[in-house]
């Protein structure tokens, strides 16, 4: 009797082996099998293949629609994004209940079907669009100077010079640079010959040029360019032009600016100050 149940249990035994060197065989017979099978247990590309997540890409009032593996990191997801908009990565800000971090994961993040990422940045177009004009007027107001007699010698500003230094104009400091006074400068002329004065609104981003009859108050980034040159016989003054538009016409004029806030003004205006 035992003998007759010795092979009965071999037989199972061996027809184990036989599976078990089949499977074996199975991997082995097909080279990189075996590899790609670890790398799908252990890695994600094959899942990130296989799992995507539908997403909203929102930038500049403009939608896209992504289709992305949901495996994907923060900065794969701005690599997507630059080839739907041509917003570099290094100007994004991508944000998704917060600024999307980069290292994370888009299901470590917990994105899902329908997301709506919102995206702010500029490309290097739009920078180059924005500041390409103001820098090509300071460019052909220089040359324009350059071929120009004096200001100080031309008709339209004579007749304003000629009226002499105002009495209660501010006192210059020749041979210094000083930032803008606290409170405005006053005293100046305009173009027609009456008094104008100058208040800076950092705050506000403007710059308010007062007259007795009314203040304007213009932005500083409308301001194109500000071109300034010495009085002569008085050189610790200026005159001074703010250009508010495309155009010498729209140069707004001052006469009688104190030398040490002309570069102060300039810098004000045209936004150099904030990087300080």
């Amino acid at each position: 009797m035992e003998t007759e149940t010795k092979p009965k249990e071999a037989e199972p035994l061996c027809e184990d082996a036989e599976k078990v060197d089949t499977e074996t065989t199975s991997y082995t017979d097909t080279g990189d099998a075996t590899t790609q099978d670890s790398s799908i247990s252990n890695g994600d590309d094959a899942d990130g293949e296989q799992e995507m997540v539908d997403l909203k890409i929102i930038w500049n009032k403009n939608k896209y629609d992504l289709k992305i593996p949901v495996d994907n990191t923060g900065a794969q997801l701005k690599e997507r994004i630059h080839s739907l908009t041509g917003l570099p990565p290094a100007m994004q800000k991508v944000m998704y209940k917060g600024l999307l971090p980069e290292d994370k994961t888009l299901r470590e993040i917990k994105i899902t079907n329908g997301a709506k990422i919102m995206v702010v940045g500029s490309t290097i177009n739009d920078v180059l669009a924005v500041n390409t004009p103001k820098e090509a007027v300071q460019q052909e107001v220089k040359a324009e100077e350059n071929k120009k007699e004096p200001l100080c010698s031309q008709k339209q500003h004579r007749k304003v010079l000629d009226k002499g230094k105002p009495d209660d104009i501010m006192p210059s400091i020749k041979g210094t640079k000083e930032r803008l006074p606290t409170v405005p400068l006053s005293g100046m002329f305009n173009k027609s010959g009456g008094k104008v004065r100058l208040t800076f609104k950092l705050e506000q981003d403007q710059l308010w040029i007062g007259t007795k009859e009314r203040t304007e108050k213009v932005p500083m980034g409308s301001i194109k360019n500000v071109v300034s040159e010495p009085i002569e016989g008085h050189e610790d003054y200026h005159m001074m032009a703010f250009q508010l538009g495309p155009t010498e016409a729209s140069q707004y004029w001052v006469y009688w600016v104190p030398v040490q806030f002309v570069d102060a003004i300039k810098d004000t205006v045209l936004g150099k100050w904030q990087y300080f």
